[in-house]
């Protein structure tokens, strides 16, 4: 390996992050907010710790404070040393040699993390260059040897690629690939896995473990999801208001909790219960039905383009949800399950088959008609920050299908229609005159969720509505979905990479890969007694929170994965 080849810093003998005393402040209209306090952790070469707890526990604030990257309005004290480099009141230009070379960082979300008009390989070439004496053309080729290293399979093609071209596990290898170009010391993880289905995770997850094995880079990984948690990291950092209640080893903190916080956090974990016992949990109580689905797709197949270009999204699918019923749509990216939701709500027609809304083909309704219908459907989302307007206060975006669907509806009914909503969703009423950039995570998703419930629908249509979202906030947004099924009795379509959540929350499954049903069935059943091997890797790949359990379940995996492709070889 030449120079300019080999690791841009030699490890110290010492923790490559030390964080002494370390505070945040953040100065705001009403005072200066306190976002972190007295934090001291510490990471060695080669390990991984973990940074836990609830969203606006300062997790993301101290990565970022290590970083050099906190906002203007941010103020932070204490010590904060990577690789013997103080980052506290460094300079801007010490920094700037400090970022990318000693220390990388991966995001949650690789969209926003690479540029839509460059090429990947030319993205991966310029990190390498800013930091390195490197020709264009060595830079190049060094590039496509990072995409090979992080699995993204023809290395040579796929760096020729934009990032819209890629999916999102080849985007996350792609940021994962920038981050480790200069081999720095440390590499903090933002959130690395959490949009990604569970084998793409799973993947990503060993990716990273791999890399720190062989480089021995110290990984500080920020997330909620405890079962990552018990597969990636050798220690765990538990926040709550800022500061650090418990640490330790990561079997001690999980399996022997002893702050009641922490207890608190990984009781609200949902588990895969067939993953870690062999046993299926007691199937959610079927719920009543009419007669008449609330939604039905028969046959329905879509394609998107024409002649070789084309592409075959959905491949005779037929699914029914009853009103009063919970289905959960399951699989990896790339799987169907995002456009069998949105045929099922009409907005992509299907190129065959049928479609029945409330007991009517919408292939045969004028568009009044099919606007009456979709007053109907609720729709949660993902990303409530994009689906909720900005401009608009709480209030305003709730009022926003009343307007479009109530038309003859006073201010005062409005008024009185958001206010009982917003009880409904366990949300103060004085919200309503609030931006949803001023609420948490879990309470925009509550607001997407009232707005999705103020005309009463009888289909709820909720699109991976808490993968974003922190265990206890994820716990209580889907204990008020429950609750209002219940009273309301609207069927609803839950479309989830989380198998845990969907074992807890649906009545049946329905699992979906490459445009087809694999196999569909009630919810205990299937995930007890998988009938292919497709959804059997799927249940494979879900980490589940306690380390003993997920170390033997890893091996199990990596084994199953090992044999599999010396049998495709053979």
């Amino acid at each position: 390996m030449t120079a300019t080849q080999g690791p841009a810093t030699t490890p110290p003998a010492g923790p490559i992050l030390e964080l002494d005393d370390l505070g945040v402040v953040f100065t705001t209209q009403t005072g200066e907010v306190p976002a972190v306090r007295g934090v001291r952790l510490h990471v060695s070469p080669g390990e991984t710790l973990a940074l836990v707890g609830e969203s606006g526990s300062g997790k993301s604030t101290i990565a970022l404070a290590a970083m050099g990257l906190l906002a203007g309005n941010a103020r932070a004290t204490g010590s904060a040393v990577i690789a013997g480099t103080q980052v506290v009141g460094a300079s801007e230009a010490d920094l700037a040699g400090l970022r990318g070379r000693t220390v990388s960082m991966v995001f949650q979300e690789p969209a926003t993390a690479l540029d839509p008009l460059t090429r990947v390989g030319r993205q991966i070439a310029e990190v390498i260059r800013n930091h390195r004496r490197v020709s264009a053309k060595d830079a190049a080729a060094e590039a496509v040897e990072l995409l090979r290293k992080v699995g993204i399979p023809e290395p040579e093609q796929r760096a020729r690629a934009y990032p819209f071209q890629l999916s999102g596990g080849q985007r996350q290898r792609v940021v994962i690939a920038m981050a480790i170009a200069n081999e720095p010391a440390l590499l903090i993880a933002d959130e690395p896995t959490t949009a990604l289905d569970v084998t793409v995770q799973a993947e990503i997850l060993d990716l990273l473990r791999r890399l720190a094995a062989e480089t021995g880079t110290g990984v500080l990984l920020v997330t909620h999801n405890m079962g990552v948690v018990a597969d990636f990291a050798d220690r765990v950092a538990v926040l709550h208001h800022g500061e650090v209640v418990e640490s330790g080893p990561v079997e001690d903190v999980l399996l022997r909790p002893s702050h009641d916080y922490t207890r608190r956090l990984l009781a609200a974990v949902p588990r895969l219960t067939v993953a870690e016992t062999g046993q299926a949990a007691a199937p959610a109580a079927t719920r009543r039905r009419e007669s008449e689905p609330a939604v039905e797709l028969k046959d329905v197949s879509v394609v998107f383009g024409r002649g070789k270009g084309a592409v075959r999204a959905l491949d005779d699918v037929s699914l029914v949800v009853h009103a009063g019923e919970t289905l959960g749509l399951v699989g990896e990216s790339g799987s169907g399950k995002s456009t069998a939701s949105r045929v099922a709500l009409g907005l992509i027609p299907p190129t065959s088959g049928t479609v029945r809304l409330f007991g009517t083909d919408l292939a045969r309704t004028r568009s009044r008609a099919r606007r009456a219908l979709r007053a109907g459907i609720g729709v949660v989302l993902q990303d409530p920050v994009a689906s909720l307007d900005a401009r608009m206060t709480v209030g305003e975006c709730i009022a926003e299908p009343l307007r479009v669907h109530a038309r003859g509806m006073g201010a005062k009914e409005r008024q009185s229609k958001i206010d009982a909503v917003l009880d409904r969703v366990r949300l103060p009423r004085e919200v309503a005159r609030r931006a949803p950039r001023e609420l948490s995570g879990g309470q925009r998703q509550r607001v997407s969720l009232a707005r999705a419930l103020v005309l009463e629908p009888r289909l709820l249509v909720a699109d991976e509505p808490t993968s974003a979202l922190d265990v206890s906030v994820q716990e209580a947004v889907l204990d008020v979905i429950s609750e209002l099924q219940d009273e309301l009795g609207f069927a609803c379509l839950f479309v989830s990479h989380d198998l845990a959540v969907v074992q807890h929350f649906a009545q049946r499954v329905v699992v979906m890969r490459a445009g087809r049903i694999e196999e569909q069935g009630a919810t205990g059943t299937t995930l007890l007694h998988p009938e292919t091997d497709y959804t059997r890797r799927l249940l494979a790949a879900v980490p589940v929170p306690d380390p003993v359990v997920q170390r033997s379940r890893r091996a199990e995996r990596l084994a199953t994965l090992a044999a599999g492709r010396t049998e495709a070889q053979a």
